[in-house]
């Protein structure tokens, strides 16, 4: 039966791809301490590397959906604060 593959979290692969990065050790010799295949370790390193200029820019797209989203949530809860007044001054008159 053949051997499940093994799932490794982002931690595990950010610090083996840096341990490559900073080029104390062989590639075969980090890949020997983790128990990985040189590929595995050389894919994650071209990843990390392909992926680090936009850990560093900032992205407005992001902050604009997330003011959005807090806008729209503040618009739901007033006008619920208004229905119930609404309802209030109605029953008073």
């Amino acid at each position: 039966m053949a051997d499940k593959r093994k799932r490794h979290v982002p931690g595990f692969k950010a610090r083996v791809a840096l341990e490559a990065l900073n080029e104390s050790r062989t590639t075969r010799e980090i890949a020997d301490r983790h128990g990985i295949h040189v590929n595995l370790v050389n894919s994650w390193k071209k990843k990390l590397k392909g992926a680090s200029p936009q850990i560093f820019e900032r992205n407005l797209k992001r902050d604009d959906k997330s003011k959005e989203a807090e806008l729209y949530e503040q618009i739901g809860r007033l006008k619920l604060y208004l229905d119930c007044l609404k309802k209030k001054f109605e029953s008073v008159e």
